[in-house]
């Protein structure tokens, strides 16, 4: 029988609640300071490891303080100065319209709704719902990767679009929890609820998950246990 939305919202409440239970620290790993960093730090993430970004944007972040400043960086040198990153042209072009844009529309100040973060170059509703989110305590769901292929093994969304699956969620998970379900999530497909070789018999909330495709725990080889004793 086809599992009811109030059965799915009481179910998604408990995932938390296990996910929250077994990541108590849950954050987001971009390190900031203010609304422009966050937003430069999440473009600069964009098929980079979080680890790489907060090591390049120590050494930009104290140069670069407002948005004028990123709009008056020439590009070549931002180039230079990201590159570690990747698509390092593409961000480069990305962060100056989005800074230039902020100096142009906004005063130089990040906007707080989706709308006008949106429409800001480079920034999509990903990156938007993680400066809402993280930077402006707004609850807001940011859909990556991790979020896009746990969600969907849990059966809490269920489609080949981000924002699909972003609108789905919304339906099942608490507004204030967003944000939260957002980190918990993401650290649930990094650490434990991998693409390739999830690890699916240390998982706290195993007993909530209707994936078919769950992975087995791998027997002992014949005489392990005696020799371990």
């Amino acid at each position: 029988m086809a599992e009811s939305l109030a059965d799915r919202k009481r179910r998604a409440r408990r995932i938390l609640d296990g996910l929250a239970r077994m990541y108590p620290g849950a954050r987001i790993e971009l390190e900031s300071s203010t609304p422009l960093e966050l937003l430069v730090a999440t473009i600069l993430s964009a098929q980079c490891t979080d680890q790489r970004v907060n090591q390049v944007t120590a050494g930009l972040f104290p140069k670069y303080r407002t948005a004028r400043d990123w709009a008056a960086i020439p590009p070549a040198r931002l180039e230079r100065e990201i590159h570690s990153t990747g698509f390092y042209r593409a961000k480069t072009k990305s962060i100056l319209g989005m800074a230039r844009a902020l100096v142009e529309r906004h005063a130089g100040l990040v906007p707080r709704t989706l709308e006008e973060l949106v429409e800001l170059p480079g920034v999509g509703r990903k990156t938007a719902n993680v400066v809402l989110g993280n930077a402006f305590g707004i609850p807001a769901l940011a859909v990556d990767t991790h979020v896009f292929r746990v969600s969907q093994r849990l059966g809490l969304a269920r489609s080949d679009d981000a924002e699909k699956i972003h609108d789905q969620l919304c339906q099942v998970l608490p507004r204030p929890r967003w944000t939260q379900a957002s980190h918990l999530l993401i650290l649930h497909g990094r650490r434990v609820c991998a693409a390739r070789k999830p690890a699916c018999p240390t998982c706290p909330i195993l007993a909530l998950c209707p994936w078919s495709g769950k992975t087995k725990a791998v027997p002992a080889a014949p005489g392990a246990r005696r020799r371990a004793g």
